[in-house]
Formats: structure tokens, C-alpha cells, sequence
């Protein structure tokens, strides 16, 4: 037996127009669907919901408790739907960014918030792996995370070339360098992200693409750990290039071997995710990698 919203709007139209032929114009619909779902409904259920008099279908006292209950669920349809708009509206809407990277996604939430100040914001920070994830199971609306994998499930738009570099201690003996190579780093202590990190996975490619596979001695989960640890004299680090705005107690360096490999910082979120809030904010990531390219 079902009882569809569809039969529930029928079953009033006719309450309120008192014929069949007025419900299906007031729905917009032909008679005969009308009368179906009414007798359906009648049938179904083993009832009367109208009576017949000097030609007009008048409700039964059941029938008028049931447009009553019909009623309430048509509100609480409509009020569902004017949430659901709220949650996807520019004015009055809610995204949840996910950042791995301060920096450059911080600068794009603080322009899509200058141009859609009445949407909420919420940012999420983490790992590679976990901002993936949070898109995935739709914890965040959109990511922003540099060497974005390849899956057919995301919608993608790069928002900047993205780059690896090292950081040595000030007065370190490789501070003076231009650029470095993957060897020479080698030869020194060398502190190394936790695997979940997208940084991690740029250095171990670059490695194993010059042959080397160098061991660190100190291994920390967080960014801010590790440019401390460099801060400190520790060892040789590595961060994506223009993911901090810090530059106490560093220098950084370029490396060699990850010129010319093409890495972006890449706004991504699932291709079931949409409306007009994530539209907006990929049409402003996409704006703002074009004037970079001028």
C-alpha cells in the first residue's frame, strides 16, 4: 500500500475543488490520473473518502482529517526544500573547504568570501590523506590540495603550479647554494614528513627518480613540527613552496630534480557535489589561475 504524496495532493485537490475534473486543472494534470489515485487510494485501503451529492464529491469526515495530516506533510516538504535551498543558496548558503596547505587556498577562501560574504565558511585542515578522505565520504564539499591523484570521481581545477623545495637552518653550509641536487641532500640529516603527507610524496618520487633512497632520521607528522625542527638546527627539511608565510630561521633551497615536473595546487571536490555555492567557487579558482597565467 502506498500512501505517495502524489495520492495525498489529489485527495485534497478534490476536497477543495469538490470534482475531479477542477483537481486535475488546479495540478495540472489530466482527470484521470486524478480519479486513479484517489480510487487507488479508496481501493487500497478498503474506505470511502467522498460522497456524491447534487453532483459534487463532498470529504468524508476521515477524508478531512487526512487533508488535514496531508497538509502538515506538504509543510514540512516545503520547509525541508527551503533548507535545502538555504544550504546551496549565495546569499544565505554553507561550504566546507578542506586545505592542506595554508596557503594559496586561504588567499581563495579569502576572495570567495569578499564576493559571497552572506555564505558560511567552514575550513578544514590536514594531511593529503585526510583532506582526500573528508571528500570522498563528503565530510568537505571541496578540497584544495596540491598533486591531486587522477580519478575518473573528481571534478578538478588548478589553481596554481605547485613545487617542493628544501629548507636548511640559517648558516647552514647549503644556505649559500642556488639550488641543490638530490645527492647532495643525501649527505645530510634529513627529516621527513609522516607518509599521509602530499609533501612526502613529491620528495620520495623525486628520490626514487634520481635512484637514492635516503633514510631520515626524524620523521613528524606536522609542518609546523618540522619547520621548527629545521629552525632549530636539526636537519634539512621540506615544504611545498609558498605553503607558509614564515621565513624565520630557514632558508629554503631549490632542488634540481624537481624542476620541470608538473605538480599543481588543485581545487577538486566529487562530480556529484554541486550547486551554485561549489559552481562559484570553482568559477572563482579557475579566474584566479587565469590571471596568474597572464
Amino acid at each position: 500500500m502506498a500512501l505517495s504524496p502524489q495520492r495525498l495532493d489529489a485527495v485534497r485537490a478534490v476536497a477543495e475543488t469538490g470534482s475531479y475534473a477542477a483537481a486535475a486543472r488546479a495540478l495540472e494534470v489530466t482527470q484521470p490520473n486524478i480519479s486513479a489515485q484517489v480510487r487507488g487510494l479508496e481501493r487500497e485501503f478498503g474506505l470511502s473518502l467522498f460522497r456524491r451529492e447534487a453532483g459534487k464529491l463532498l470529504p468524508t469526515d476521515l477524508c478531512l482529517k487526512l487533508c488535514d495530516s496531508a497538509e502538515r506533510m506538504a509543510e514540512a516538504r516545503q520547509e525541508a526544500e527551503r533548507l535545502l535551498l538555504s544550504r546551496s543558496s549565495l546569499r544565505e548558503g554553507k561550504i566546507i573547504v578542506g586545505l592542506g596547505n595554508a596557503m594559496p587556498g586561504m588567499a581563495l577562501i579569502a576572495a570567495f568570501h569578499r564576493a559571497y560574504p552572506g555564505v558560511s565558511l567552514k575550513v578544514e585542515t590536514g594531511s593529503h590523506h585526510k583532506i582526500t578522505r573528508a571528500v570522498l565520504t563528503h565530510e568537505c564539499d571541496i578540497g584544495v590540495l596540491p598533486d591531486v591523484p587522477a580519478d575518473p570521481r573528481f571534478r578538478c581545477a588548478h589553481l596554481a603550479r605547485a613545487r617542493v623545495v628544501a629548507i636548511a637552518p640559517r648558516g647552514h653550509r647549503l644556505a649559500g647554494q642556488a639550488e641543490v641536487t638530490a645527492e647532495m641532500l643525501c649527505n645530510e640529516p634529513l627529516i621527513f614528513r609522516a607518509s599521509g603527507s602530499s609533501t612526502q610524496r613529491a620528495v620520495d618520487r623525486m628520490f626514487s627518480r634520481a635512484g637514492l633512497s635516503p633514510k631520515p632520521f626524524l620523521t613528524l607528522d606536522a609542518r609546523d613540527g618540522l619547520y621548527e625542527a629545521v629552525a632549530n638546527g636539526l636537519g634539512i627539511g621540506f615544504l611545498w613552496q609558498g605553503s607558509t608565510g614564515r621565513t624565520d630561521g630557514v632558508t629554503q633551497l631549490g632542488i634540481a630534480e624537481m624542476k620541470g615536473q608538473p605538480i599543481h595546487e588543485t581545487v577538486f571536490s566529487l562530480r556529484e557535489t554541486s550547486g551554485q555555492i561549489v559552481d562559484a567557487f570553482f568559477g572563482l579558482a579557475t579566474h584566479r589561475q587565469m590571471q596568474a597565467a597572464l
